[in-house]
């Protein structure tokens, strides 16, 4: 499970580091290997190639094709998708289109959620949770149906 959040830069070739706390969560079964893509949010999504799998498997491949709204989702999903592994610096190379997408400059925010990691610009990110930060009590109350 993929905890925290860490602040790290991005090379001019596009790498950046994944955390050592991140990396020791990393199932052998991944082979260090993850799918990089767009996020929901303006991030973008890193699943461990295990996960990944269990995602398509389970989630993915029961979509059906011939619905516009599914087919809709499976092409802007995997429409960016890369396969990337990590380099012997614990680093991830992340396509030039999913670092123009997620607006992403000099630094990066990394965060772990749960079964997977996102990437973000810092800034992005920041205003992200300004404009959810009054809704979050409301959504906690609806997603984990709290009692009052």
């Amino acid at each position: 499970m993929f905890i925290g959040s860490f602040k790290y830069s991005i090379d001019a070739k596009g790498r950046v580091s994944i955390p050592a706390k991140l990396r020791k969560a990393l199932n052998p079964e991944a082979k260090e290997t993850f799918i990089l893509t767009r996020g929901t949010a303006k991030c973008i999504d890193l699943y461990p190639l295990d996960v990944w799998d269990e995602l398509t498997s389970e989630q993915l491949n029961k979509l059906n094709t011939f619905q516009s709204k599914h087919s809709m989702f499976i092409r802007m999903f995997l429409n960016q998708a890369a396969v990337e592994e990590l380099d012997s610096q614990s680093r991830i190379l992340i396509p030039r289109r999913l670092i123009e997408y997620a607006e992403i400059e000099k630094e990066v925010f990394i965060l772990g959620v749960l079964k997977k990691i996102e990437i973000w610009n810092p800034e992005v990110y920041e205003q992200y949770i300004k404009e959810n930060e009054a809704l979050y009590e409301e959504i906690a109350n609806e997603v984990m149906n709290i009692q009052k």
